[in-house]
């Protein structure tokens, strides 16, 4: 899975922090680190931390050979 966080949209609620602690990180009161390339075991997290974004700031693509429905930010329909 590939993940983008628009930087410019978080605002640091730190959300993604608490549910997905090994694909993101704050650094600071404001500054997110993250995984860009979250292993494969992370999806759970991931896709929970996606969900809970306030901003919806998180962009995540899924293997096509998994069958998963790409997020409309990645496919470019926002």
């Amino acid at each position: 899975m590939r993940l983008v966080v628009d930087l410019n949209r978080c605002q640091g609620y730190a959300q993604c922090a608490f549910l997905a602690p090994e694909v993101f990180a704050m650094h600071g009161d404001e500054a997110l680190l993250y995984n860009p390339e979250a292993d494969e075991e992370q999806r759970e997290h991931v896709a929970r931390a996606v969900a809970a974004c306030p901003v919806g700031a998180i962009l995540v693509e899924y293997d096509a050979a998994d069958g998963a429905v790409l997020t409309p930010e990645v496919r470019g329909e926002r």
